[in-house]
């Protein structure tokens, strides 16, 4: 679960942290329609379906990706506010010449 959580973030958008308590493998099969935002970055190169990994257009009677986490696989996503991990730049030089 925490690498589908890993996987999922891109595509929110923001962080998505696995709350599940659920270890080990799983193996199962996910099918959304990514909104335009997410469109571009699940084409593949294998036609059919629209699923992470497929070409075709958005098939716009598709569930979202929110829908298809809860109906394929009975979990739900939250939104929630908590820490993240930030990177903070105090300076910055130009590199001097060798």
């Amino acid at each position: 679960m925490t690498a589908l959580a890993e996987l999922l973030t891109q595509p929110m958008d923001r962080s998505v942290v696995d709350k599940t308590g659920l270890t080990g493998i799983s193996d199962f099969k996910l099918q959304w329609t990514p909104d335009e935002s997410q469109g571009a970055m699940f084409k593949g190169t294998e036609p059919g379906p629209q699923t992470p990994t497929s070409t075709s257009s958005p098939d716009s009677s598709g569930p979202s990706v929110f829908t298809a986490i809860q109906e394929q696989l009975g979990l739900r996503l939250e939104s929630q506010k908590g820490p993240v991990e930030v990177l903070v730049i105090d300076h910055a030089e130009k590199p001097s010449e060798n």
